[in-house]
């Protein structure tokens, strides 16, 4: 009796454990296809920008998502303000919003569902910023007069992109967008509020070389009362980690 069930005995387990593997072995080469995402940018919340986007499966490893964005006053990036002898401001917060449009390319050998693993694309980038710029000057005579200047920048970027989009749960990805180079077109205007004297312009010229940032400005373009526009191209660059829900 004791031989019969032994041999039954390690029949049966054989099957359970035989049945067990084929199951895992299914389970393991079963990919979960999903064809659309929504993902929240956490990275960019410590520049007060707020960000959700779109991403939707098209065909053969490929993607297309739209990005859209909020920027809020606050935010660790910012404009210190001018401050001499002769022109004191306070510091500069833009606000406004910015759409992306992406396509992306996932390698199929790091994806397992389509909208993870390894990936690179283009994108298209526009941001419309607003800002105010308040302060006093004081001319040559020594008289004071207000400043107050509405200002408004436009920036049309293109450009490569790389990342990594990590599966943390069945629903849930990290995106990494690892780099993002690109040439961005910026548009920049300032309107005056206030009646100034005319050497305050010739005043907040000699003010602003100070910034750095001024360098990407056409050399010819200098701020007057009659001339409050500047066009100039110059390297942009995107970056960012974003949580993105699967379904």
């Amino acid at each position: 009796m004791r031989h019969t069930i032994k041999p039954l005995f390690l029949a049966v387990f054989f099957l359970i454990s035989t049945n067990s593997f084929a199951q895992e072995e299914v389970s393991q080469s079963e990919k979960r296809i999903v064809k659309n995402e929504i993902s929240f940018e956490v990275l960019q919340l410590i520049n007060g920008v707020y960000q959700l986007s779109y991403e939707r499966y098209v065909w053969n490893n490929f993607s297309a998502a739209l990005a859209i964005g909020y920027k809020g006053k606050e935010g660790i990036i910012k404009l210190s303000g001018i401050d001499n002898d002769q022109i004191k401001t306070g510091d500069v917060y833009y606000t406004g919003y910015q759409i992306a449009p992406e396509i992306r390319y996932y390698l199929k050998k790091t994806s397992n569902n389509n909208l993870n693993g390894f990936y690179f694309g283009l994108y298209l980038k526009f941001s419309d910023y607003k800002s105010t710029l308040s302060g006093t000057y004081i001319d040559d005579l020594g008289v004071n007069y207000d400043m107050e200047f509405d200002m408004k920048l436009d920036v049309t970027s293109v450009g490569f992109m790389l990342g990594y989009k990590l599966p943390v749960t069945k629903r849930f990805n990290i995106d990494f967008m690892i780099a993002g180079p690109g040439s961005g077109n910026y548009n920049f205007q300032i309107k005056n509020k206030k009646d100034l004297p005319e050497e305050f312009y010739d005043d907040l010229n000699d003010a602003l070389e100070e910034y750095s940032i001024l360098d990407f400005i056409n050399s010819d373009f200098r701020f007057s009362d009659v001339n409050n526009k500047s066009k100039f191209s110059a390297f942009s660059f995107r970056y960012g980690i974003a949580v993105g829900y699967t379904f």
